[in-house]
C-alpha cells in the first residue's frame, strides 16, 4: 500500500515537472527597451510574449514592429491570435494607444507556418501630439493599422497604407476621420515615402536586419533613406515602383502633423521582388539559363562591334538589325501571346537573324548607305533616349502621369541622332559601334552579376510591355559595381571609337556595294574588247561546254583523212 502510494506521488510529481516543462517551453518573456532592437526567435508551438514594463507618462501610444526575412510571424494582441486582433506578415506592426496610469504592455508572437522563425524587433513610443499612424483605417484588417502592405510583380512593386489621425491624450476619444476636412482635422496630415537600397546581390539576413534598423524610426528614415515622393490627406495612400528581382529594398512612410510640426512613422516593409521558396528564378537563382546563353553571345558581338565594326561592315549591318527585329518582336509576341518565355527569346532570335540578314541584302542590293546608317542611327538614339529618361528627369510628373509626353520626347531624341550621321556617316557609324557595343558588354555581365545599367533598357522594355507602368518610380540603386561598369562601359566605348578612328582615317568612308561592283565589272567586260576577261563566254555557257565533253562518245584512234597526194 504504501509502494502504491509513493509510485503515485511520483506519477503526480513527473506530471507537474512535465507540464512546467512544456509551458517554459511553449511562451517565453522577452523584454523590450523602447527604441533598442531586440533579435527573437520563435519556435514551432511556442509563443513569445513581447513585455514593455515602466512606460513613461507623457507616451499616449506604442507601435511593435517585427520583421523576418522570408518566414511569416504572427503579431497578436491577445494569447489566441483572432480577425482584426493579430497580423501575419514578414513585416508586421500593431499600435497600442495606452489607458491612463498605464505602465506595462505586453504583445504576443507565434510561428505562422509551424517553423522557427527568427527575426528582429522593436518598440517605438510617441507622445499625444504625434499623429496616430493608421489610424483611420477602412480598408485593412486591424482597427488602428500601422503597417505598409507591398504587392510586386514583373513589373511593378505597390505599397499601400491605412490613412493616419491627429493625435489624442491617454483616454480620450479619437478625433473623428471624415465629418469635415478642415485644418484642425486629420486631413492637414502630410505622407512622406521613403526608399532604402540593400547592398547589391547581397541576399543575407544579416544585411536586411542592418537596413530594418537603419529605417525603423522617424531619425533612421531621414538620414538614411530616399524621399521619393510627398502625399497629401487628398490623394490615394498608395506609391507604385520599379521591381527590381534581387534587390532588397526598404519602403517606408512618415506622416507628419505641419501645425504641430509632429511626426511618426508607419512600419517598414522589404521586398526582393522574388520568391524565397521557389525553385525555378527564385532569389538564389535569378537568371534563366536561356537569357544568360543569349546576352553572351549578343555581348561577345557588341566586344567585336565595338572595336572592329566599321571595318567588317555587313557583320556590324547584321548585329544590328538583330537587335533592332528581336527586340520589337519580343515586344510584339509578349503582349500577343501567352508563349513562355524561352519561347518567346527563341522566337525573337530567330527573328532577329531574319531581321539582320535583311539589313545586310538591302546594303548588298541596293548599295544605299544612308538608308543603313539611318538604322544604325535609330540604334544609337534607342540608347541614348533610354540613358536620359533613366536619370531622375524619367521620374518627373510630366512623365509619369503622361504616356504622350514620354514618347513624344523618346522619340524625338531617338530621331534626332540619325539627322546628325546624315552630316558625319562614318564618324556616328564608328560611334555607335562604340557605344552600343560597349552596352551590350554591359548587359552580358548582366547576366551573371547584377548591375543597375541594365535597367537603362529594361525599364523602356517595361513601359512597352505594361500599360499602367507609367505611374512607376524607375528610381534605382547606384552602388559600386554600378560605377565600376559605368568605366568599363566608358573605357569600352571611347578606346573602341578612337581605334576605329585611327584605323580608318586613310580608307574609304563606307565599302562599295558588292552587287553594283558586280554589275560594273559585267558591264567593264562587255564594252572592253582589250580585257583579256572579255573573251571568256560566261560562266552558264562554260558550265554547259564542260558538261557536254563529258557526256561526249570518245572517238577511235587512227587516220580518218584522205591521203594527200
Amino acid at each position: 500500500m504504501c509502494r502504491k502510494v509513493w509510485c503515485s506521488l511520483l506519477l503526480l510529481l513527473l506530471l507537474l515537472l512535465m507540464m512546467c516543462e512544456v509551458q517554459a517551453q511553449e511562451e517565453n518573456r522577452v523584454i523590450f527597451l523602447p527604441g533598442t532592437f531586440q533579435n527573437v526567435s520563435v519556435s514551432q508551438n511556442e509563443t513569445v510574449q513581447a513585455v514593455v514594463s515602466r512606460i513613461p507618462s507623457e507616451v499616449a501610444f506604442i507601435t511593435l514592429q517585427f520583421h523576418t526575412q522570408r518566414r511569416n510571424a504572427t503579431l497578436s494582441y491577445t494569447r489566441m491570435p483572432g480577425v482584426g486582433q493579430s497580423l501575419t506578415a514578414v513585416d508586421s506592426g500593431l499600435l497600442s494607444a495606452l489607458l491612463p496610469d498605464q505602465t506595462s504592455l505586453s504583445l504576443f508572437l507565434f510561428s505562422a507556418d509551424g517553423e522557427t522563425v527568427a527575426g528582429t524587433g522593436v518598440i517605438l513610443p510617441y507622445s499625444s501630439t504625434d499623429p496616430v499612424p493608421g489610424a483611420c483605417n477602412i480598408e485593412f484588417n486591424l482597427d488602428i493599422d500601422p503597417n505598409v502592405y507591398l504587392r510586386y510583380n514583373l513589373y511593378e512593386t505597390t505599397i499601400r497604407f491605412a490613412p493616419a489621425n491627429l493625435g489624442y491624450e491617454r483616454g480620450q476619444t479619437p478625433p473623428a476621420c471624415d465629418t469635415s476636412t478642415g485644418s484642425s482635422t486629420r486631413w492637414r496630415l502630410q505622407y512622406d515615402v521613403y526608399q532604402y537600397f540593400l547592398p547589391e546581390s547581397d541576399l543575407s539576413e544579416r544585411s536586411l536586419f542592418s537596413g530594418i534598423q537603419a529605417m525603423a524610426d522617424i531619425q533612421g528614415l531621414m538620414t538614411n533613406g530616399k524621399r521619393v515622393m510627398t502625399l497629401s490627406s487628398a490623394d490615394m495612400s498608395m506609391a507604385v515602383f520599379n521591381s527590381i528581382p534581387g534587390q532588397g529594398v526598404i519602403f517606408s512612410v512618415i506622416v507628419r502633423d505641419p501645425v504641430l510640426n509632429t511626426s511618426a512613422s508607419y512600419v517598414p516593409v522589404h521586398t526582393y521582388a522574388c520568391s524565397f521558396a521557389s525553385t525555378m528564378d527564385g532569389c538564389q537563382t535569378l537568371g534563366k539559363i536561356s537569357t544568360k546563353v543569349f546576352f553572351t553571345i549578343a555581348g561577345l558581338a557588341g566586344l567585336f562591334v565595338c572595336f572592329c565594326g566599321h571595318r567588317f561592315f555587313k557583320c556590324e549591318l547584321f548585329c544590328m538589325g538583330f537587335s533592332f527585329a528581336a527586340f520589337f518582336f519580343f515586344v510584339l509576341i509578349t503582349r500577343t501571346t501567352e508563349l513562355n518565355y524561352d519561347i518567346r527569346l527563341a522566337v525573337s532570335a530567330v527573328i532577329g537573324v531574319v531581321g539582320g540578314v535583311l539589313l545586310v541584302m538591302s546594303w548588298w542590293r541596293f548599295g544605299s548607305v544612308m538608308a543603313c546608317v539611318v538604322v544604325v542611327g535609330l540604334m544609337l538614339g534607342f540608347l541614348i533616349a533610354s540613358t536620359v529618361l533613366f536619370t531622375p528627369l524619367g521620374d518627373l510628373d510630366v512623365f509619369r502621369h503622361s504616356d504622350v509626353v514620354f514618347w513624344v520626347t523618346f522619340c524625338s531624341i531617338m530621331i534626332v541622332v540619325p539627322l546628325i550621321f546624315v552630316r558625319w556617316p562614318r564618324e556616328g557609324n564608328i560611334t555607335t559601334c562604340g557605344v552600343v557595343g560597349g552596352y551590350a558588354v554591359i548587359l552580358a555581365v548582366n547576366a551573371y552579376i547584377y548591375t543597375s545599367l541594365s535597367y537603362i533598357s529594361l525599364n523602356i522594355l517595361k513601359r512597352f510591355l505594361n500599360n499602367n507602368f507609367s505611374a512607376v518610380f524607375t528610381d534605382v540603386p547606384f552602388q559600386t559595381i554600378d560605377y565600376v561598369m559605368i568605366t568599363v562601359w566608358v573605357v569600352l566605348g571611347v578606346s573602341g571609337i578612337v581605334l576605329q578612328l585611327y584605323r580608318e582615317r586613310s580608307r574609304p568612308f563606307f565599302p562599295p556595294s558588292p552587287y553594283l561592283m558586280w554589275l560594273q565589272e559585267r558591264e567593264r567586260r562587255k564594252t572592253n574588247v582589250l580585257d583579256p576577261s572579255h573573251h571568256f563566254p560566261p560562266l552558264p555557257n562554260r558550265l554547259l561546254a564542260r558538261a557536254r565533253q563529258l557526256t561526249k562518245r570518245m572517238e577511235p584512234a587512227g587516220e580518218h583523212t584522205p591521203l594527200l597526194l
